[in-house]
């Protein structure tokens, strides 16, 4: 049985996603322990729970410690079985989080499927639903994966209650060596539900304002709905990188689009290929790509580092790690 250390690193849920993916994926037991131990809340969260779960309705797992609170998981994976899936998250928990547990298993094994997913799509500490279209399901779209993500409707914390479709077509993914793409114009999503239009509005102007003083062009959308969440948020992106804000409860909307704006300059005006949060994320998928994934990145995170542990624990020697390039090899 491979053992996971949860307090490796970054210390949070990204090394209990990547630990179930991976165990489904290569069929290997696993046994993570110290689960979030670096957090004020160490053990799993209800959405943590729910990963777990359709992880194992998917390839037919067992589990040991699945109660919100424990520090400790067992899971022993079975063969994945595609199927159509409804998942409901239950709060406000990430759909976008929940989608890096489960989307790795369903595209490698490359079947069509079809997921409904009810939760939060724009909340804090995860990627929004746009970056997860616009920015890491644009490059999985260049390794070769096809799929389609409808959103249905947004969900903020803390009611959720968002709702996106996934359909999976087809999961053969290929190994790419990425080079830093140059940015002409940043474009973005700027957002809010049940509250006044210019809120959204206000966001994107702010954001375009900032973008303009350091001659950067944009192209910002606004996006106003009604349904049973209240919140507001902006999503930019440009090619390899992106940037998310969410408003917040005394949270001025120009501030919000004022920190995706800045966020993105960031991003764009460093050398990596990919922003450090696309860097992660795309860890995963690279193992069960065909070949070489190699890319650059505009940090070496924590998070970096954790994925790498998790994945050489399972593939020894599958990532390896040289100044900012991040070279994986696919199993």
């Amino acid at each position: 049985m491979i053992r996971i250390d949860g307090s490796y690193g970054e210390g949070g849920g990204q090394i209990l996603r990547s630990s179930i993916a991976l165990s489904c994926i290569t069929g290997e037991d696993v046994e993570i322990y110290n689960i979030r131990a670096s957090r004020p809340k160490p053990g799993l969260a209800a959405q943590h729970l729910k990963g777990i779960e359709t992880a194992k309705m998917l390839c037919n797992g067992r589990v040991e410690g699945l109660r919100v609170g424990s520090t400790r998981v067992v899971f022993r994976p079975g063969k994945i079985r595609v199927r159509d899936l409804k998942v409901d998250i239950g709060t406000a928990g990430s759909i976008t989080l929940l989608l890096q547990t489960i989307m790795p298993p369903l595209l490698h094994a490359g079947r069509e499927c079809r997921i409904e997913i009810t939760g939060g799509t724009d909340v804090k500490w995860s990627p929004s639903v746009d970056y997860f279209v616009f920015v890491l399901g644009d490059v999985l779209k260049e390794m070769g994966a096809e799929f389609e993500i409808e959103l249905i409707r947004r969900g903020y914390y803390p009611k959720g209650g968002g709702k996106i479709i996934v359909k999976i077509f087809s999961g053969e993914l290929k190994g790419i060596k990425f080079r830093r793409a140059e940015c002409s114009t940043v474009r973005g999503i700027s957002h809010c539900s049940n509250l006044p239009e210019h809120v959204a509005e206000r966001q994107a102007k702010s954001a375009e304002e900032v973008l303009r003083e350091h001659g950067v062009l944009s192209e910002i959308k606004t996006e106003v709905r009604r349904g049973v969440s209240t919140g507001s948020g902006i999503t930019l992106f440009c090619k390899y990188k992106g940037s998310v804000s969410y408003g917040e409860k005394g949270k001025p909307a120009e501030r919000v689009g004022g920190e995706a704006a800045l966020e993105i300059l960031r991003e764009i005006g460093s050398q990596g290929a990919f922003d450090r949060h696309l860097a992660d994320q795309v860890m995963i998928p690279g193992v069960i790509a065909r070949g070489v994934t190699e890319y650059s990145s505009t940090e070496i995170t924590k998070h970096i580092l954790s994925n790498a542990y998790v994945i050489n624990s399972f593939i020894d020697g599958s990532v390896e790690i040289r100044d900012d390039i991040i070279r994986i090899s696919g199993i």
